[in-house]
This record gives structure tokens, sequence and C-alpha cells, in this order.
């Protein structure tokens, strides 16, 4: 393995379009760069089962700058994946996940570097903007950091992607962790080391569109969430206990207006609602377990996170 200073690790599908700017901008930000990565860096794209030209882009990028490597997986296996494969194959004492959009920009990687010269393992990003996103993708996603931080004993920065700088001892830690279902922002968060941020302005995308749709932003949430805490599992415990403790005091009600009242017809409407009520409590906690089991069953297969089906550069 060639000792190199920095890895860019950038997870792509059907980019074709924009992986010639953005290497264009990366290079020349790197470029002028007053830090000795300027002249130690590769670009690691991951192609994540693309049916465009991604993949002959990433060559030819490689034709002109043997800086820029390539990974294809056999399929589309998901960004966290992706992300796995490239932590897997980047070389650089510090590996800096990136998205391709450059919604993110290049610019805050000097800021990144000094932070991590400074003695911090990890740096993450923080955007301190979200114009780019629609005002319901700004609320779930303040929704979503808030439920997470609560339920879980991994807190995630708010409003921190995958955009960060990673020391190479936090990318072996994260390496050797052997679970199938990834949530690369929880990982980030669980394996701890010396943390400091670095704000920025997230800019809007120019070139070609967005691969996330919100069924996939759902899933990912689900994910993370499942992966990080056992909260949801232990929280239908206490709730089935309030459940009983009412149905326990609903039925000393029963017996004591019974005998003081003597024996009266239960309303249609009331026995309607409670049978309705508890029928959806239980298929609502069946279907948080069956998430769990799901992911059990993931697990137990063991089957490798990706698929490599061939590689660019060396």
């Amino acid at each position: 393995m060639n000792s190199l200073t920095l890895s860019i690790i950038v997870p792509v599908m059907n980019e074709e379009e924009t992986i010639g700017v953005f290497v264009e901008r990366l290079t020349r930000v790197l470029s002028a760069l007053d830090d000795p990565a300027k002249d130690s860096y590769e670009i690691l794209f991951v192609d994540d089962g693309s049916h465009d030209r991604t993949l002959a882009t990433i060559v030819a990028a490689n034709t002109l700058d043997p800086r820029v490597r390539g990974l294809s997986l056999s399929r589309n296996f998901g960004k966290e994946a992706a992300l796995s494969a490239g932590l897997d194959h980047a070389r650089g004492e510090a590996v800096v996940p990136m998205d391709v959009d450059l919604q993110d920009p290049p610019e805050v990687l000097g800021d990144m570097l000094r932070e991590w010269r400074a003695g911090n393992d990890i740096v993450y990003g923080v955007r301190d903007n979200r114009e780019s996103d629609s005002l319901p993708k700004r609320l779930t996603a303040d929704l979503y950091y808030r439920a997470h931080n609560w339920l879980s004993q991994d807190k995630i920065p708010e409003h921190a992607g995958d955009f960060r700088l990673l020391d190479r001892k936090v990318v072996e830690v994260i390496r050797r962790l052997p679970e199938r279902n990834r949530f690369m922002k929880g990982l980030f968060a669980w394996a701890g080391f010396k943390q400091a941020s670095v704000r920025y302005h997230r800019e809007a995308r120019t070139v070609g569109t967005t691969k996330f749709r919100y069924w996939k932003l759902w899933t990912l949430a689900i994910d993370g969430i499942t992966s990080s805490s056992t909260v949801p599992l232990r929280v239908w415990s206490y709730l089935g206990g309030f459940v009983a403790m009412g149905a326990i005091c609903y039925s000393i009600l029963i017996i004591v207006r019974t005998l003081l009242y003597g024996v009266q017809v239960p309303g249609y409407a009331s026995l309607l609602v409670a049978i309705l009520f508890l029928g959806g409590l239980q298929l609502l906690s069946l279907g948080v377990l069956g998430e769990y089991v799901g992911r059990i069953m993931i697990e137990t297969k063991g089957r490798p996170i990706y698929v490599i089906r061939s590689t660019i550069g060396e």
C-alpha cells in the first residue's frame, strides 16, 4: 500500500455529467492548499451500479490523472455500502467522504486539514444553511436528528452529513465493524475519538439531479434508528404496561358500577374503538419487531457488504 496523505472517497451512481466538473474543481482546490496533502492525495470514486457512462467517465479521468482511481460495484448496493468500499480501499492517512454534486464545497478541505493537523481525529462539516433543500426535507431532517439523538446514545451532530475528515486510526476502527446494516453517520459517532467541527455554506446543486428520493431517505432514517438504538423495542414494554394498567382500572370501574347500578348493556361504539385501538397497537408493535428481526436475518447470513466488479487505477 502506497503512503498518501489524503484520500477523497466519492460514491457515485449515474453521475456521468458531474464527475468531470468535480475532478476539475477538486484538483484546483487541492493544488492551492498550503498543506503537504496538495502533493499526496487520491480521488477514489465508487461506482454504485451505474447504468449510464459513469464508469467510462471515471476511466477517462484516470487516464488524464492517475491520482483518480475507481471501484465498480457489481450492482447498486446503496450509498452506505459504497462508503464502506471506499473506506476499505482508501490509502490516505486522512480520508474524506464527499458527494460528487459539490454541495459540500471542496474549499472546506483546507480548514479540515488544519483541524486534523491540530490533533483532531474526526473533523466533521456542519451546514450553516439548508436553503438548497426543500421545506419538507429541512423539517424532516431537523425532526430526524432530534429523534435519533433522543433515542440513541451515539449522538449525531445536527446538520452534519457524511462530509468529514477521518484519521487513519478511525478508518481502521470502522473497517473492523462487522455489521451489514450500516448507517455510517452513526458508526462515525460510535467510534468516538477527538472531534472538531467546521462550518460551511451548503451550495445548490448545479449539475445533474439528486438520486436520493424521499423513500430512500425514509429507509435510511429507519436504518439509522434501528441500528443505533433498542428504544423502539423497549418502548412497547412500557406502552403495553400502561395499556394493561388502564384495562385493570377500567375493569374495576365496571365492577363498582355494576354493584351500584346493576348490569348495563355496553355500547357498540366504545367496544369497536377499544378493539381497533388495541389491534392497531399490536400491529404497530409487530412492525417494529419485524424491522429488528429482519436485520437479525441479514446479519446472520454473513454476506459481504458489497461486491467489486472491477477496479480503475493502481
